[in-house]
């Protein structure tokens, strides 16, 4: 693991006045690209060969607009580990701000954990904490945080109520070929099928996760955790959009009965929906970010840096609204949306962007002189 030590060698190279943001290109590059132009930093994003228009065209800068300074394009996403590729990098003076896009595209995570010496603002550990099959997955730390999550099954022979069931895709193993069951016999009937559609592997389906599906109104609880105030700030609130079970959901109950005799639901993300929460719960809300932040400090040291999210849904239980946490996000999450919510305006005035609240972090530590909190 790149240590910190290694992060304040390479500072010492840097010229902290001329910082460039950057970003792989997907996920959320131009959310941090524009978040960054609007403190004065400049922008490289990292994109893939047949992929680079939106970043070297569409988004460049130029003539007053645009968010993109500089693009370096790559043959594939993994390339950018390539000692070539780190080298402009470094030579930009950069920040890198690392999302789920930027790791999926690497077989082995310890690539980017030990051979990327680009600094990174955030977790650099984090993103292999989201995968469920690791010693410290965010199973073991929501329930070590107190923080309420469905019942897991370890056995489809276990399963009494509806389910669902989190196994990665064949082909694209970042994808999930979820699925729902509501008993051991419908569990196998399903898996069938998408073994012998070639959806699924035997091995990925050994790993698969068996999660009582919860019923409950949807939502991501955006966050951003700085170590400079130890302070927290909810970001947000959003819900996902995926395909292709939210065109199956807009269609009659009957058409949808009818439908899928022929189609099976995916849930393939594609974007996502601001939405709003309650006053009323926020509190809840906090202290969940709260107890996840303070077990971070404890089980994966320095914890926490920066953006982060909690994606769940609000039951009803006993007639109280009680939030389970099914899915964590240790990094940027994908939804640029969260700003046209608004809890940034009520903690700076006005709504804010991740970018934004990554670009004011960055220029604090500069000021501070204290990159090496935020920097993995």
């Amino acid at each position: 693991m790149i240590t910190q030590k290694d992060i304040q060698e390479i500072l010492k190279n840097y010229d902290t006045s001329q910082i460039t943001i950057g970003a792989l290109g997907g996920h959320s590059a131009l959310d941090v690209c524009h978040g960054a132009k609007k403190y004065g930093f400049r922008t490289v994003v990292v994109a893939q060969k047949g992929r680079e228009k939106t970043f070297a065209k569409y988004y460049k800068t130029r003539g007053g607009k645009g968010c993109v300074d500089e693009v370096i394009v790559v043959d594939k996403f993994s390339d950018i580990v390539n000692e070539d590729i780190q080298e402009k990098l470094r030579a930009l003076n950069t920040i890198f701000i690392h999302s789920r896009y930027f790791w999926v595209y690497f077989d082995d995570f310890s690539k980017v954990e030990n051979e990327f010496r680009v600094p990174i603002m955030g977790l650099r550990q984090g993103v292999r904490l989201e995968e469920r099959d690791q010693p410290l997955n965010q199973y073991h730390l929501l329930e070590k945080a107190g923080i309420k999550i469905p019942k897991i099954y370890k056995k489809p022979k276990d399963i009494d109520r509806l389910v669902i069931v989190k196994v990665n895709e064949e082909l694209r193993g970042y994808e999930r070929a979820f699925f729902f069951a509501s008993s051991p016999e419908d569990y196998r009937k399903k898996a069938d099928e998408l073994l012998e559609q070639g959806m699924i592997s035997e091995e990925s389906l050994k790993n698969a996760i068996i999660e009582e599906y919860i019923v409950g109104a949807q939502v991501n609880f955006n966050y951003f955790y700085s170590p400079l105030t130890d302070e927290l700030e909810i970001m947000g609130t959003d819900m996902r959009r995926q395909t292709n079970l939210d065109g199956i959901l807009r269609l009659p109950a009957n058409e949808q009965l009818e439908l899928l005799k022929h189609v099976k639901p995916r849930l393939i993300e594609t974007g996502h929906v601001a939405c709003t929460t309650k006053e009323s719960i926020l509190e809840k809300i906090f202290e969940l970010g709260e107890r996840f932040v303070e077990i971070m400090k404890k089980e994966v040291p320095p914890g926490m840096i920066g953006p982060f999210a909690l994606q769940g849904a609000i039951a009803s239980e006993e007639g109280k609204e009680v939030p389970v946490i099914f899915d964590v996000s240790m990094r940027i999450p994908g939804s640029p949306g969260t700003r046209f919510t608004p809890c940034t305006g009520y903690l700076y005035g006005e709504t804010i962007s991740y970018g934004e609240r990554i670009a004011m972090e960055i220029k604090d530590a500069m000021l501070k002189n204290a990159l090496e909190k935020i920097l993995t």
